[in-house]
């Protein structure tokens, strides 16, 4: 197989294979990836078969004598199309390897995307993290997921935050006011942690346009005022909370329980799973006690994000 650097003038045939892979999402459009272009050294890479037809992609960035794959998104690794077969997936990432070799490339750090994500069955490149490239797993992040289909009861303290929710008038419903979701989170992530959201508020509303049908704000109003929220990345099988907020008077009438048992009980579109996101530090590490036995508390339940590492 022959590997070749992404340039933007492969920016239509990247794209056009991201819409057909089966393990992939809208993060690997370039559309999304190139919107931080400033902050990372691009070190994409595109592989080839026999017959000159794409068969996989690597989105990838670079910090010295690292590559990672991708440090500006959730999730990467060897984007593939469906008829890919689990040898030819271990003569590409033996491609892949031998061409960031050559570029004087010694290790490569791959966040795996989560199973939940595929169109179907689609472990072959993690068979060849191992196997071919002898990875070791480094960290593994543990997010909380609801099964649409399978979805076990919110616990009480849920239910009971729903019921005053609702005694107080609070309603839930999409909205287009990412300013005043930002200032809700902004604050919080301040007053708890002194830091601020990864995407600034130009930067959400940019790839909001980029794909208004893909990323939606899901907030909770009283009366006029918003008093929590959540942005919502949605793919074919996932909906992903991107943000959760809520003001300290979304906190008190539990606003955030009563949004995502409607989230829960009314998906925006057909997937099939919920992923709340991660609760650990330190690369899955500490795990946030508070923070998972809320999500848990609506049924949620343990998905890994994993992380493999391994030198050329």
């Amino acid at each position: 197989m022959q590997v070749v650097a992404y340039t933007a003038q492969r920016c239509d045939e990247w794209n056009s294979f991201v819409s057909e892979a089966k393990n992939a999402t809208f993060l690997f459009s370039r559309s999304y990836m190139d919107y931080h272009q400033d902050r990372f050294r691009d070190s994409s890479l595109m592989v080839y078969d026999h017959r000159q037809r794409l068969f996989a992609l690597f989105p990838a960035n670079r910090v010295g004598e690292t590559v990672f794959s991708h440090q500006g998104l959730t999730y990467g690794g060897l984007v593939i199309g469906g008829k890919a077969t689990a040898a030819e997936v271990c003569e590409a990432m033996t491609a892949v390897n031998g061409h960031l070799r050559k570029e004087g490339v010694e290790r490569l750090v791959c966040k795996a995307l989560p199973y939940i994500y595929c169109a179907v069955p689609s472990d072959e490149p993690l068979y060849a993290f191992t196997e071919v490239c002898h990875a070791r797993l480094v960290s593994r992040d543990i997010a909380s997921v609801v099964s649409y289909e399978h979805q076990l009861p919110s616990t009480e303290l849920r239910r009971r935050g729903k019921r005053k929710a609702e005694r107080q008038g609070i309603r839930v419903a999409y909205s287009d006011d990412f300013p005043a979701f930002w200032a809700i989170l902004s604050e919080n992530l301040h007053t708890k942690y002194g830091a601020r959201p990864v995407h600034t508020l130009e930067e959400i509303l940019l790839l909001k346009s980029r794909f208004p049908q893909s990323i939606r704000l899901l907030a909770a109003f009283e009366q006029q005022q918003m008093v929590a929220g959540t942005v919502l990345y949605l793919t074919p099988r996932v909906v992903k909370t991107q943000y959760i907020s809520a003001s300290p008077r979304g906190k008190d009438v539990c606003a955030l329980d009563l949004l995502f048992s409607r989230l829960m009980a009314e998906p925006p579109g057909s997937q099939a799973y919920l992923d709340m996101g991660t609760s650990a530090l330190e690369h899955g590490s500490q795990l946030l006690l508070p923070l998972i036995f809320q999500k848990e508390g609506f049924g949620a339940r343990a998905v890994c994000y994993d992380t493999y590492e391994w030198t050329l």
